[in-house]
């Protein structure tokens, strides 16, 4: 959602390689040279393995392309690596500071050589030899530990250019502001923005969302299904406190008229009267296979998706700057392609008459040919809505997709996407240990085998009252 549409053009039109091999990669223009990358920023957080975050690299092209519009289809999206491998090659070294261990140095330490000089008054006239843009600040000296100037309630900001100096004077790292994102936090109290900010891996609890209820998140953001007798399962990847209620009660919550314990609202109290649809988002995303389980395998059972009585549909909704909940649904496959019973055609009434005014070039015809040319009639016009849902041949029907309605301030900050299963990533793994209780047994027949019982008691004691 962060993603600025035909941001090659705003930069002064970068020409990107395309997708036809005769495009060339490297090109100067206009005696400039541009690589545009898109850096996916804490990938550390989406799996809890670097293998699981590489499977996902294909998926995340796929989902830049969709963000690109039609200029994704014909952009070249090539050269996907991690980024800490790009900076750090094989062989080299990264410096790591002791302060702080997760913060990881960009340039690896080079050793000086013995034919290396350096001038005593590199750093005093480092602003003469330089012709850097005015809108820069003055340079700053180097130190190991450089503060960072951020203006704002968010970390990660940056509020103004950043001049970073490394390698004892070699180079200068320059960080410019990015661009503006999200008002989301102008709707969360003071105190508690630092609840938007996703700091660790998180491991989601499946909630199931039954006919009736709705997932509220905060007291911010409530998700509803609206598809009646279906249960969706919820899985919430965003710092936001979830809460699984009824919808009487979400609503109320989210307005702010109750209140309980259990439930944490983080809203400022003008939030409450700016909550609105920000739209019904459909589960298009058919992800039966992978959440089948041996069902589908091909070392197991090996069914085929197309023979299983069911479907599982997905998606994510998507929460600008917080993060994404994903949703999940089992339908019936019967009813997931059912078509509504089509209405019979009515006839159709041929208005025209011989009363009506006729084409002068058709008179001048018929004079001239001395019969009055008959026209062709033309086919009756159907309604395409009603043909494409009927099946007709005007295009593929519309399927009755699980819809899940979703509010928010001012209806905004909300997104879709085809999901990324997260779930199944960073579910939590379940093992022997775990299961400290034996399963339920069966109750199959146990009414039966009780009154088979009684009934060989009862004739045990007819025996002995006989015999006596």
């Amino acid at each position: 959602m962060s993603l600025v549409p035909k941001l090659h053009q705003l930069l002064g039109d970068v020409s990107l390689r395309r997708r036809n091999r005769r495009s060339r990669a490297g090109r100067y223009y206009k005696d400039r040279k541009f690589d545009m990358s898109f850096i996916i920023t804490r990938s550390d957080l989406l799996a809890p393995t670097e293998k699981q975050v590489n499977a996902l690299m294909p998926y995340l092209r796929e989902v830049l392309r969709s963000a690109l519009g039609e200029f994704g289809d014909v952009v070249r999206l090539g050269n996907l690596k991690c980024l800490f491998q790009a900076v750090f090659p094989k062989g080299t070294t990264a410096d790591i500071p002791f302060k702080n261990a997760v913060e990881v140095s960009m340039f690896s330490r080079e050793e000086d050589d013995e034919n290396i000089k350096y001038l005593d008054d590199g750093a005093e006239n480092y602003d003469e030899r330089f012709d850097l843009d005015a809108l820069l600040p003055p340079a700053r000296p180097e130190s190991n530990y450089p503060e960072m100037p951020t203006v704002s309630s968010l970390p990660g900001t940056t509020a103004s250019p950043i001049r970073i100096p490394y390698g004892n004077g070699k180079g200068e790292l320059i960080d410019l502001p990015g661009l503006v994102r999200s008002d989301l936090e102008l709707f969360v109290q003071e105190d508690k923005r630092q609840a938007l900010i996703m700091q660790d891996r998180l491991k989601p609890e499946q909630h199931s969302i039954k006919p009736g209820q709705s997932l509220l998140l905060g007291g911010l953001i409530r998700i509803t299904p609206r598809t009646p007798d279906l249960i969706f399962l919820g899985y919430n990847f965003t710092p936001l406190p979830e809460h699984l209620t009824s919808t009487e009660k979400a609503v109320a919550f989210q307005a702010q008229t109750r209140t309980a314990a259990q439930v944490d609202n983080i809203c400022t109290p003008d939030a409450a009267d700016k909550m609105q649809l920000a739209g019904s988002f459909p589960l298009r995303h058919d992800v039966t296979k992978l959440r089948a389980g041996p069902i589908t395998r091909k070392n197991a059972i090996n069914i085929k998706v197309e023979n299983l009585p069911y479907r599982v549909l997905s998606t994510d909704i998507l929460i600008e700057g917080v993060g994404w909940v994903e949703m999940t649904a089992q339908v019936r496959a019967r009813q997931l392609f059912a078509k509504p019973e089509a209405k019979a055609a009515e006839p159709v009434v041929d208005d025209t008459s011989e009363d009506k005014p006729q084409d002068p070039f058709d008179a001048i015809l018929s004079r001239v040919h001395g019969a009055e040319k008959e026209r062709p009639k033309e086919p009756p016009v159907a309604d395409k809505k009603t043909n494409s849902k009927a099946g007709g041949l005007d295009g593929p029907a519309e399927l009755n997709w699980p819809v899940v309605d979703v509010y928010s301030p001012l209806g905004k900050f909300i997104g879709v996407r085809a999901p990324m299963n997260g779930y199944m990533l960073n579910k939590p793994r379940v093992l022997a240990k775990h299961k400290k209780a034996r399963p339920r047994r069966s109750m199959k027949g146990a009414k039966k085998r009780d009154k088979m019982a009684r009934r060989d008691a009862a004739a045990a004691s007819a025996s002995a009252s006989t015999s006596a």
